[in-house]
């Protein structure tokens, strides 16, 4: 029985999922090219958020957990932050195109991600993932200074950032580093 649960509870993650990644998907669409849409930016990191929070509370409720499916909860947590600082970038178009062409591949590796949770348990982040993509992550993530906050700025005044050093970390944490 826990599997059928387990099975249908995987199956509505990735229907929700793949809507929020079309979403996301037109997000960066319209971002593409068009410096003018920077703060959109902070709309892709607050619906990567709910796909992050997602992956996190159905590897709390399946049986046994799922590795692929806790580092594809953290591998959003990078896509947030880095959506979230790439909202901030002012004056410098070249990063801002940049920051869009990596987070179009980073949401279609996303989608990889949550197609494959179902079909292979055995998978790991790094089966979906380039060392190319790796490089790209840490050129890109090192770019922003530690002033640029990686959420939402809800309480404006309190510390909101991530620093690079966890982004470092949730780099190791997924075995990518």
């Amino acid at each position: 029985m826990s599997n059928d649960v387990d099975k249908e509870i995987i199956e509505e993650f990735q229907i929700e999922s793949r809507n929020l990644i079309d979403q996301l998907m037109n997000t960066l669409e319209n971002c593409e090219g068009d410096f003018s849409q920077v703060l959109r930016l902070e709309s892709y990191g607050q619906t990567v958020d709910r796909i992050m929070g997602g992956a996190r509370s159905v590897s709390g409720q399946i049986a046994g957990g799922s590795q692929l499916i806790q580092q594809l909860g953290d591998y959003a947590a990078v896509c947030k932050a880095v959506g979230y600082k790439a909202s901030q970038i002012s004056g410098n178009l070249e990063f801002y195109n940049i920051c869009v062409a990596f987070l179009l591949d980073s949401t279609a590796v996303l989608s990889e991600l949550v197609d494959g949770i179902s079909g292979r348990p055995e998978a790991e982040l790094k089966d979906f993932i380039s060392a190319t993509f790796i490089e790209r992550l840490k050129w890109v993530s090192n770019q922003f200074g530690e002033g640029v906050r990686a959420s939402v700025d809800i309480n404006k005044g309190l510390d909101q950032k991530m620093s690079q050093e966890q982004i470092d970390s949730l780099i190791q944490k997924l075995g990518l580093g």
